[in-house]
């Protein structure tokens, strides 16, 4: 059986779930997401795999209800890095950070718990410094693999 719920997305833009078979909305589809559950999303019509479209529209709901994730600046840089021969890097750059930074929630949320049982300090500045190691690795194997990074250039020289 197949892990990935397929929802199919009709003419009359209405969304059905056939893993439970009734008709979802974006909330639900956002409530799918949080709760990692793999979808599909099908255009019934065409055919055509539209999941990164809705994604987006679920995004840009969020973006709409308050305290937006993405500022202006953000998004026109973002804007501006399509078609730049760096995009690839961007992208890969931006879900290797998000990667990264959800791995170091995760982490503090257990060295939290870690503090409220036993009390120690040490454990913050512990954790403050994994985590600055953590982004110079990151930062550093960005670079190196664009050959940008002190590696690279060493490496360039006769």
């Amino acid at each position: 059986m197949d892990d990935e719920r397929i929802i199919k997305k009709y003419p009359n833009r209405r969304l059905y779930d056939t893993g439970v078979s009734k008709y979802v909305t974006l909330a639900d589809l956002r409530s799918l997401v949080k709760d990692s559950i793999k979808f599909r999303v099908i255009d019934v019509k065409t055919e055509d795999d539209i999941t990164r479209n809705i994604l987006m529209q679920i995004i840009t709901e969020e973006e709409d209800k308050g305290s937006p994730f993405f500022s202006t600046e953000v998004l026109e840089q973002i804007i501006r890095s399509y078609g730049d021969a760096m995009q690839g890097f961007m992208s890969n750059y931006l879900k290797e950070s998000l990667e990264l930074f959800l791995q170091q929630q995760r982490l503090m949320q257990e060295q939290m718990a870690g503090l409220i049982k036993t009390g120690p300090l040490s454990v913050l500045s512990d954790l403050a410094q994994q985590n600055v190691r953590l982004w110079q690795d990151l930062q550093q194997s960005a670079l190196n693999s664009y050959g940008l990074g002190p590696q690279a250039r060493t490496e360039d020289k006769p």
